[in-house]
């Protein structure tokens, strides 16, 4: 009786400071914080647990120590470019885990009431749709499959079909008392089956809401895991993810003008090859010598960062050229849209590393409205969130999709590679924009370029 009061105190004060830990994520200046002390309501948590009666003790360090030195590795050795795809990654494991989880108590008892077989259900459907959707939006994301959509004719249909026999299995299942293994079995099947094909639909540019939505997934997934084994902290922990996974894709859809069933069903990048087509003019390049000139003249410069910056590492160049700007008695900003990069936050989790001030940070709401009074407009490898096809162009596949008008600054000097274009495959007739000058390169090597020529080195 001391032991379980002892775990249920336990849970109660791990499950509080998970809340305030979540409470803390939502300012930059208290997330590192809050993070902090979630990880301190898992560790009192998985302390409680393991005060539990009967437990396997060599096979919990066991795994303690594969996982523990796996996770310790993966953490230090993932570059920032590769975040979004352990984040989808993680997710995929926390629902593989919980489906893991669900059968492992049904074949340990056989013989549970109807409700904990309904948990089970529930448990293997969500925990399956995650774990194989999020390997495929981790193939995606690695670039070892086209980020386009893989769309066929009646593929909503089968998709529904797919859903509706997972959810007559796991009734049939829970219904027969757990007497007929085969439906559990089928079970499994439709739903690694069905989270293929509810994410191989989706579109590059509709990447960051689909992490969004997977990471809710492993959060209910974990939520059904707990209800199986009567545990109150996966319950509180699993619905505090579920929910808070499910208002950051709504966020996140509201910030693309789009429904989470646009997203989840109309394919966005469909339209790639016709709105690439349309695209047509010449682009002006600029040396770095003469970006200098115009960015060494300007009041008012707004930065807007994207997945290319990640890619060349450029963020601690991006800051020192922030620092430099202001110095010479420049207004700085960092405006970050809501999906730019490969999941959401990731240009927050790059700029907060290189020290950039959360002042300085603006959304697009905030800066769209004077960005005609802007001097300079520095685009740092993002696309797709600064296309003017989303606003001038019905036809474009990213139509609506609200953006950083960096057309409509004075000048707009763009720092990228080549004319390719963005993640959801639709080109960018900002490149070709009177007030445009490309300055082509790798993001870093081009910035750090600038800060030479600021330093007059």
């Amino acid at each position: 009786m001391t032991a379980l009061l002892f775990r249920n105190l336990a849970y109660l004060g791990a499950a509080i400071l998970f809340i305030l830990g979540l409470k803390m994520l939502t300012r930059p200046e208290t997330a590192r914080r809050g993070n902090r002390l979630s990880a301190l309501g898992m560790l009192i948590a998985i302390v409680a647990t393991l005060t539990t009666r009967g437990l396997s003790f060599q096979w919990i360090l066991a795994g303690l120590a594969v996982g523990g030195i796996i996770g310790a590795v993966a953490a230090q050795a993932v570059k920032m470019t590769g975040m979004p795809e352990m984040v989808a990654l993680f997710n995929g494991f926390g629902g593989g885990a919980s489906l893991l989880v669900g059968c492992a108590e049904y074949l340990y008892n056989p013989q549970s009431p109807a409700g904990t077989l309904i948990a089970v259900a529930a448990a293997v459907l969500i925990g399956g749709v995650t774990f194989s959707g999020s390997l495929v939006a981790v193939v995606k994301l690695a670039g070892f499959v086209s980020g386009k959509p893989l769309l066929f004719r009646g593929q909503k249909l089968v998709n529904g079909l797919l859903l509706a026999g997972a959810i007559l299995c796991g009734a049939g299942f829970a219904a027969e008392a757990g007497h007929m293994p085969g439906l559990l079995a089928a079970l499994i099947i439709l739903a690694l089956i069905l989270g293929i094909g509810s994410t191989i639909p989706i579109g590059g540019a509709d990447m960051p809401v689909v992490i969004a939505l997977l990471n809710s997934y492993s959060g209910l997934a974990a939520c059904a895991a707990g209800f199986v084994l009567l545990n109150t902290v996966l319950i509180v922990s699993g619905s505090l993810v579920g929910a808070s996974g499910l208002i950051l894709t709504g966020i996140m859809c509201r910030a693309m003008n789009r429904s989470i069933g646009h997203v989840l069903f109309a394919g966005v990048g469909v339209a790639a090859g016709k709105a690439a087509d349309q695209v047509q003019g010449e682009a002006r390049p600029i040396s770095p010598q003469d970006a200098y000139l115009l960015l060494e003249a300007a009041q008012h410069v707004a930065i807007v960062p994207g997945y290319g910056m990640a890619v060349a590492q450029a963020q601690h160049a991006v800051s020192e050229l922030g620092e430099l700007l202001q110095a010479n008695g420049c207004q700085v900003s960092y405006v970050i849209h809501p999906v730019a990069g490969r999941m959401p936050g990731h240009m927050n989790v790059l700029l907060a590393e290189a020290n950039v001030p959360y002042d300085l940070l603006a959304e697009p709401q905030d800066v769209n409205p004077t960005m005609q009074s802007v001097d300079v407009a520095l685009v740092i490898g993002a696309n797709d969130v600064v296309n003017p096809a989303a606003r001038e162009d019905a036809s474009s596949a990213i139509y609506g999709m609200p953006i950083v008008n960096v057309d409509q600054a004075k000048t707009c000097i763009v720092l990228k590679r080549t004319l390719s274009a963005g993640f959801s495959g639709v080109d960018n007739p900002l490149f070709f924009k009177p007030n445009t000058r490309m300055l082509f390169g790798d993001a870093k090597a081009s910035v750090a370029a600038l800060v030479a020529e600021f330093k007059g080195t």
